[in-house]
């Protein structure tokens, strides 16, 4: 029997497929801690803390919030606001 190439060796599984960066956003969208996403990646804390800054808030431009909840703090994604539309009738008039 032949070794498995790495075509033969591919994952099926949806769940398998999702890169990293999918799945910690899919977590962050429901509320998780840094210990947790550390568990799912195999990152260490400052990679974490690293992804949130370089690709969370800066490259996806995601607002990123924290609670601390008891000993924990949980990191989510905040629901985005719409931009409001400003009003310039107040505006100066030289």
């Amino acid at each position: 029997m032949a070794p498995e190439s790495k075509a033969e060796s591919v994952r099926t599984n949806s769940s398998d497929t999702k890169s990293k960066q999918e799945r910690v956003i899919a977590m962050l969208r429901e509320g998780t801690t840094i210990a947790a996403i550390m568990a799912v990646t195999g990152w260490q804390a400052h990679s974490v803390r690293g992804f949130f800054a370089g690709v969370v808030r800066k490259r996806l431009k995601l607002p990123l919030t924290s609670n601390k909840a008891g000993l924990k703090r949980i990191y989510r994604i905040a629901k985005q606001r719409t931009p409001t539309k400003r009003n310039n009738s107040k505006r100066r008039k030289s």
